[in-house]
């Protein structure tokens, strides 16, 4: 049987293996994934080791993506734009890296009819979540997107690995004299709802609010943003399943469907922020 394995420290919360046996089910596929723990410093051991085993492929989380990054003979565009890698594949005695997320939270996007094609899209922080999805919506063809951080410098580092594309950085105070149709964020607010980025005028009845975060109830951005009427609040499970999707095609070269998963995630006392 091939095998599967998602890696992390912690790792005891990822509902990955619940997602990624429930596609090889719906598609008839037979496999096994499951969860890894790795130590902080053993994570390409425990890479070499499983590959040793006959491992087909894994998923990588906090903290070693860029660690899985360094470990890859080839890459794919995504991931060299983002710097890391969540999905590895071992194949004729090399390992192949990519990343989903992006791909995952367009698709996520799309599903939810949100239109991006011609659309001002505003991108809140500029960390490793950011990076992994600003090609994937450039793709999209967006009027244009503004990634906003407090240290800006690191918003305008991810900016100038592009050339020629509707893209620009600048600090949450900038944004907030702006105006933007989709909204999108991935700071740490959308945990803590402690110090919102951005200006309360940002959100209008015109507004779609998505956050990469997820709970069994709305994050501390989206209440806010349904409060101020928002069109449309999204949270991050269906990029989430959207990503381990993307990840099963890669591996399998089958595209599950990740609307029963979204639906039996929801339903799980285990919904929570962790993936």
């Amino acid at each position: 049987m091939d095998q599967y394995r998602v890696f992390g420290n912690p790792i005891k919360q990822s509902r990955s293996p619940l997602i990624h046996q429930s596609f090889a089910l719906a598609t008839e596929q037979v496999l096994n994934y499951e969860i890894q723990f790795a130590e902080l410093n053993g994570f390409n051991e425990a890479v070499t080791e499983f590959i040793a085993q006959g491992g087909k492929g894994a998923n990588v989380t906090a903290p070693f993506k860029e660690q899985a990054m360094a470990m890859c003979d080839e890459l794919t565009e995504h991931a060299k734009f983002s710097g890391a890698v969540n999905t590895l594949t071992f194949k004729n005695g090399k390992i192949y890296g990519d990343t989903t997320d992006g791909v995952g939270l367009v698709n996520d996007l799309l599903a939810h009819n949100v239109c991006l094609e011609n659309s001002r899209i505003l991108l809140l922080g500029a960390g490793g979540a950011s990076k992994g999805v600003v090609l994937p919506l450039l793709n999209k063809a967006p009027k244009s997107l503004t990634i906003a951080n407090r240290t800006v410098s690191k918003a305008q580092a991810i900016v100038e690995q592009y050339t020629n594309e509707p893209l620009s950085a600048c600090s949450f105070e900038e944004a907030n004299e702006q105006v933007f149709d989709v909204i999108i964020n991935a700071t740490s607010a959308g945990l803590t709802g402690a110090g919102l980025p951005i200006a309360e005028k940002l959100i209008t009845e015109n507004s779609v609010c998505y956050d990469m975060t997820y709970g069994k109830e709305l994050t501390p951005f989206l209440k806010k943003a349904t409060e101020l009427k928002a069109k449309q609040v999204i949270d991050g499970l269906g990029m989430l399943v959207g990503q381990a999707a993307e990840s099963f095609y890669i591996w399998r070269g089958i595209r599950p469907n990740v609307d029963s998963v979204i639906a039996k995630l929801k339903s799980s006392l285990f919904y929570r922020y962790k993936f």
